[in-house]
């Protein structure tokens, strides 16, 4: 796995276009990191979607737990979905009319995506499933674009593939008890964070608000285990952490608000009635996100106790400090520990990766750049030719000698 030419010059790039602020941020989300790893302490990362899939976060994150430097990962149904598919492929994007597709069953655009994949792949995905391999050819014929976008998803086959074969993991997953992305992650390439959180036996798990996004795969997910327990094992890894970290992500109610936190969540029920809760008090919750109105809450806590003062009142939030409030900024905000870092993850998590491992002695075999960049093309090129597919013959074998 590549570095593609990070160097201490290029850090320091990066570094240069983050605002003193930010830059502030980044640094005191180091320490904080190296701090807890240093003591013995686990790290666990919350990841949304798209972005972190397209500046090669995700691949930066299997790559961390593979180190040792992160214990635990959430993410979105959506995510695990193109990571059963190779986290990004190619595509070409044509006219789906012009190939005989139902304009009522097509997207926007009334475009149709079709997936770019080497002959033994394909051979491989058509022992499996029925492939219309005429419908393939008719539509690399077409005028198109080919583009690199997140694998599977709306490309055919591999899109359709990945929710066939979600059915399938779904049926292992219940068989042994087990969430489906623990299974998932036995067939999936090492690269990938489902590959490496089974590999290393660390948690990757997908939280209840991120459970749509991800199609059938989504589904499955949910059907594996029940909310009940989905949300005990999220709250059993976030209580294990030291440090949390939340990236690109929007819907994080279960870490702020969730049924079985005590200090901004609604936990104390749960505790009441005998189920195992923990609290947020703290711990370091570091949140990575380009939305400036998230600073902003987090200032006016600390300038007046707004915040807190409008719940304390029973009085809405956004009303009282004129911010068009999302539900997660309410405890990021009040939670006295929290660190705001305004700015671009494909910048950011380079930063902190590069360090973190200098400062614990880690040898990094791929970092992320962002994908704008020369070295975030090749990146990006890199994933679609390197990480694998969900492989179907992995997950058997292992699943005969699941203990």
């Amino acid at each position: 796995m590549p570095l593609f030419g990070m160097t201490d010059k290029k850090i320091e790039n990066y570094e240069a276009q983050l605002s003193p602020e930010t830059m502030d941020y980044v640094t005191q989300s180091i320490e904080k990191i190296v701090k807890a790893k240093e003591n013995g302490k686990k790290v666990v990362v919350i990841l949304g979607s798209g972005p972190n899939i397209h500046e090669g976060v995700t691949t930066l994150m299997a790559e961390l737990m593979d180190k040792g430097a992160i214990d635990g990962l959430s993410t979105s149904s959506a995510v695990i979905s193109h990571e059963l598919a190779g986290v990004l492929d190619k595509v070409k994007r044509v006219n789906g009319i012009k190939l005989g597709i139902s304009e009522n069953l097509l997207p926007k655009g009334n475009y149709f995506e079709i997936t770019q994949l080497p002959k033994e792949l394909l051979n491989t995905i058509d022992h499996e499933m029925s492939i219309d391999h005429d419908l393939i050819q008719r539509g690399n014929k077409l005028d198109g674009n080919v583009i690199i976008k997140a694998a599977g998803n709306m490309g055919y086959p591999m899109g359709l593939r990945s929710e066939r074969i979600a059915k399938e993991i779904l049926g292992v997953a219940k068989a042994y008890g087990l969430p489906f992305e623990t299974v998932a992650g036995w067939g999936a390439d090492s690269r990938t964070m489902i590959g490496a959180g089974a590999r290393k036996k660390l948690p990757v798990l997908v939280s209840v608000p991120q459970l749509i996004g991800g199609g059938g795969v989504g589904l499955c997910i949910g059907d594996s285990i029940s909310i009940s327990e989905r949300c005990m094992k999220m709250a059993q890894m976030l209580g294990s952490a030291d440090v949390l970290i939340e990236s690109a992500v929007a819907l994080t109610q279960e870490i702020h608000d969730g049924p079985f936190e005590t200090y901004t969540g609604h936990g104390v029920w749960g505790d009441w009635d005998g189920y195992k809760s923990y609290s947020l008090k703290n711990k370091t919750l570091i949140r990575i996100d380009l939305d400036s109105n998230l600073k902003r809450a987090w200032d006016a806590q600390r300038q007046d106790s707004s915040v807190q003062n409008a719940i304390d009142k029973g009085l809405p939030k956004t009303k009282l400090t004129g911010i068009p409030f999302r539900m997660e900024m309410s405890g990021f905000a009040r939670l006295e520990t929290s660190i705001p870092v305004i700015g671009d993850i494909g910048v950011i998590w380079p930063i902190i990766a590069w360090h973190v491992a200098e400062r614990l002695n880690i040898e990094l075999n791929f970092i992320n750049h962002p994908q704008q960049t020369e070295e975030g093309q090749k990146m990006r090129e890199w994933i679609v030719d390197e990480i694998h597919p969900f492989a179907r013959e992995k997950m058997i074998e292992i699943g005969r000698s699941h203990q």
